[in-house]
């Protein structure tokens, strides 16, 4: 199976929004769009998904045009769809069948990843927790009376993100799409949320994800394109990008104040606070003449980490160049 989108173009009058976009994903993975506020990330992904007209250009799966027919989807909308007044196991049954998935075996997939996602005791009523000694008189009363899921409305902004990561995996989609997907959940919900994107990617799935959170993206993205003002300024192999800046990041950490020392050796200082140093340099000759030159000097280094830049890092650095 493959991904190809090509040339995608969107326009609303004389303004583009996504100009000439292509990449490729020719085998499971997981692909990375980045980009400013505005770039053309969602309407890039809603045109994938025949949600928005385009302007020009095509999506293929499989060397066919991609429609829900042909292809199975998942989709993780950053604005979130739930109806708020409608109950929530009835929402999932609802949308597992648009799916194609029937209600017995919606059920069986609901339990499952109501479990999973931790958010059992909004849709079953044996999940609710136990009362405290005192109210089991009140309890009791109050549980012969039938038990009803909750409405959307009455969940957080995390708890219904939960429910729709439910609806985007409900299918068991061969592409999943996550715009923004941990926008907005605490740290243990994150942690879920990543352990359950790790399995969609050791099951070999396609994953396009779109994010601000650019350790996220390192953390699972082997390819990306950075969008500004609808136009790719970086594409390519996320590595094989890492590699092509070279080791000219330094982290220096010392015992006594170094800044002579650096500013002799010609590195620049990126961020300074106290005896701590962000540092750009040429390269491991300059970094290593720097590090003789402390030691000589009898300054105590703690820390000295030489690195590729990451992914934050080059991002700035080629959204800066476009808005120079």
């Amino acid at each position: 199976m493959s991904l190809v989108v090509k040339n995608l173009k969107k326009t609303y009058g004389e303004k583009v929004v996504v100009d000439n976009l292509s990449f490729e994903m020719p085998g499971p993975g997981v692909y990375a769009l980045l980009g400013t506020n505005g770039a053309g990330k969602t309407t890039t992904i809603r045109m994938i998904l025949n949600m928005l007209a385009r302007d020009g250009g095509e999506v293929l799966w499989n060397g066919r045009p991609l429609t829900t027919d042909n292809c199975n989807v998942g989709y993780l909308a950053e604005e979130r769809g739930l109806y708020p007044k409608y109950n929530l196991m009835d929402q999932l049954i609802y949308f597992a069948g648009l799916r194609g998935v029937p209600k017995a075996e919606a059920k069986e997939r609901i339990k499952y990843w109501a479990k999973r996602l931790e958010a059992e005791e909004y849709l079953y009523p044996s999940a609710s927790p136990a009362p405290a000694l005192e109210e089991k008189k009140k309890y009791k009363s109050a549980r012969k009376k039938a038990f009803k899921p909750k409405l959307a409305d009455q969940l957080s902004k995390g708890n219904q993100q939960k429910i729709q990561f439910m609806i985007a995996l409900i299918s068991d989609p061969e592409l999943i799409i996550l715009d923004e997907p941990l926008s907005g959940l605490d740290p243990v919900n994150t942690d879920l949320f990543k352990g359950i994107i790790r399995e969609q990617i050791a099951a070999g799935k396609y994953l396009i994800m779109s994010s601000h959170q650019m350790a996220t993206v390192e953390e699972f993205c082997t390819d990306i394109t950075i969008l500004d003002r609808s136009k790719p300024v970086l594409q390519g192999n996320l590595n094989e990008i890492k590699k092509s800046y070279g080791r000219v990041n330094l982290h220096l950490k010392t015992e006594q104040d170094a800044t002579h020392i650096i500013e002799a050796q010609g590195a620049k200082i990126l961020t300074e606070k106290e005896c701590e140093y962000q540092l750009k340099v040429t390269g491991e000759e300059q970094a290593n003449k720097l590090l003789a030159e402390l030691i000589a000097a009898g300054i105590m280094v703690i820390t000295f980490d030489l690195r590729e830049p990451s992914l934050h890092e080059i991002f700035v650095e080629k959204v800066g160049e476009v808005h120079e």
